[in-house]
């Protein structure tokens, strides 16, 4: 029950963040390193990205969601270097217009690769299938 909540949640988070990048384009702006080619089209995929894993999340099988979570886990994974970007260039964005507030959203990312993890039971199913095959 409460990891389906956590799914719902972190769901609603990546569709709320997905629209995001369609609406508010010039703050996402921010968070793409210089020598990404294509800043709009990097915003645009990753906002693709972001409203596929949230509804996903939130209706996806259950067979399927440790497979959603391994790979919503890797998602932020792989935004990560724009988060980090934004930090050292200190770019403001999303109301992050201090190196403290921007260094606080860079301790949020791994929370949210163990949440994205732990709400799919991805952790749980990889293990069970390692002990089934021994």
């Amino acid at each position: 029950m409460l990891t389906a909540i956590g799914r719902l949640g972190l769901g609603i988070f990546l569709i709320v963040a997905g629209v995001g990048h369609f609406v508010s384009t010039s703050e996402f702006l921010a968070q793409v390193p210089p020598w990404m080619p294509a800043p709009e089209l990097v915003i645009f995929v990753s906002g693709v990205c972001e409203l596929v894993l949230g509804s996903a999340l939130i209706v996806a099988p259950s067979k399927w969601q440790p497979l959603v979570g391994w790979v919503t886990a890797a998602f932020f994974v792989v935004i990560f270097p724009g988060n980090i970007w934004q930090f050292v260039e200190g770019r403001d964005a999303f109301g992050l217009d201090s190196h403290v507030a921007r260094l606080v959203r860079l301790l949020f990312q791994p929370l949210l690769v163990i949440w994205a993890i732990w709400a799919t039971g991805a952790l749980t199913a990889w293990r069970q299938r390692g002990n089934s095959r021994s």
